[in-house]
């Protein structure tokens, strides 16, 4: 059922021709009315823009008034780019249009200059409804959580950790007495053993305590220089004036708080007791919340570190509890061992006996020196000890009865 030659012939040739007569009615502009301005492409300029130069399209408003309205309309310009090559775009356009209606979308985002999100951390009995309570008294204060971990220990313990939102609180996102209060009520009905709560607005303030040995110190330092460790290092305090250049490269104020045993007659009770006292002074002064024994290699009072318990961080070069005290690699050279590690722990009045954070271990053989597994060991130290830092700082190590839970 062919059409006939005739026909096919001029369907042929009219579907050639259609192209060019699109193209050259293109070509001719319509008749502008009068009071019309039309916009047309400008070819580059050959002094300003090279031919390479890339054309875009823009938005430029062009007065065509219309009959009844004082509206304009906008048309499409092509122009090319700038001489440097950036593209031209988001130009505004004003119009005579009445305004439409925008929808004004209101949320509770906290202000870019402050955080409201805090960690709450419970330590307490299991007991039936207990995670049903908490949520629902996050929910009837009028904050999110964003994350929680739970673990309920062998003997009966419930331990969490929450993040949460807290930028709705009903009770405004600036009244924390309201939202602690609300917290301890519900601790208290549940028994709880305990309950923290942390700011993530209110950036911990670490003390460093360091002797002569600096792997350590260094690395907690270039760490924060890079922010990996989200604190503020306000001192740094030793029993030894070597390190004193390391703290003045990174403008960190070094207090300098020897053990003066000869102040004292050669008593040595009464210098650690003046010299501690220095320590907490200076702690006082900067506000101190944290410390970590950077290889401090002075043994802390029993009331010095109860008062500063599950708060001061002790870097050990050992795999703890062997070889505790002096010397451990070598005495680990001496019994042969296989692997060697480093502990960092929260410091107690029991000597390298407190609630273990982090540990680490690398594997040794009968090859390696004492020299060898120093250097070694320094390795484990270092990363042991800025993992534990970190953890504390977010507030992911709950401590119960000299162990810990440590929340990924």
């Amino acid at each position: 059922h062919l059409p006939p030659p005739a026909t096919t012939t001029a369907m042929f040739v009219s579907a050639l021709r259609a192209p060019a007569l699109a193209l050259s009615r293109a070509s001719v502009p319509s008749p502008a009315r009068k009071g019309d301005s039309i916009c047309r492409a400008q070819p580059p300029r050959s002094s300003g823009i090279s031919k390479s130069s890339a054309w875009v399209t823009t938005s430029r408003v062009c007065q065509i008034p219309q009959r009844g309205t004082n509206r304009t309309k906008t048309r499409a310009v092509v122009e090319p780019s700038s001489k440097n090559g950036a593209v031209v775009t988001d130009q505004k356009v004003t119009s005579n249009a009445a305004p439409t209606e925008t929808s004004l979308v209101q949320t509770n985002a906290p202000p870019k200059d402050k955080e409201f999100i805090a960690k709450v951390r419970f330590i307490g009995p299991d007991k039936k409804g207990l995670m049903a309570g908490l949520t629902q008294l996050m929910f009837g204060c009028g904050c999110n959580i964003l994350s929680s971990d739970q673990y309920v220990s062998e003997d009966g313990v419930f331990f969490q950790r929450m993040s949460i939102d807290f930028s709705g609180a009903y009770s405004g996102a600036d009244n924390r007495e309201a939202l602690e209060s609300a917290i301890g009520t519900m601790a208290t009905q549940f028994d709880m053993i305990e309950w923290k709560i942390d700011y993530s607005h209110d950036a911990h303030k670490v003390g460093i305590l360091v002797s002569k040995i600096d792997h350590c110190l260094w690395d907690l330092l270039v760490r924060h220089a890079n922010k990996e460790l989200r604190c503020d290092i306000p001192f740094i305090i030793s029993n030894h004036p070597d390190l004193g250049y390391i703290a003045e490269q990174f403008g960190i104020p070094f207090e300098f708080l020897p053990m003066e045993v000869d102040k004292f007659d050669g008593d040595k009770t009464k210098a650690k007791a003046d010299q501690e006292k220095k320590i907490e002074a200076v702690i006082q002064k900067y506000g101190a919340d944290t410390l970590v024994m950077a290889r401090y290699m002075q043994v802390l009072s029993d009331d010095f570190c109860t008062k500063h318990a599950s708060h001061t961080i002790n870097i050990h070069h050992s795999f703890l509890p062997a070889f505790e005290g002096a010397k451990p690699y070598h005495r680990a050279k001496d019994r042969g061992v296989k692997l060697i590690g480093a502990t960092a722990h929260y410091a107690t009045a029991k000597l390298d006996m407190g609630p273990i954070i982090v540990q680490d271990v690398a594997p040794v053989s009968h090859r390696d020196t004492v020299q060898d597994m120093v250097r070694k060991g320094k390795d484990l130290e270092r990363v042991a000890l800025a993992r534990a830092l970190r953890a504390h700082l977010q507030s992911r190590v709950l401590v119960h009865q000299n162990r810990t839970v440590v929340f990924d």
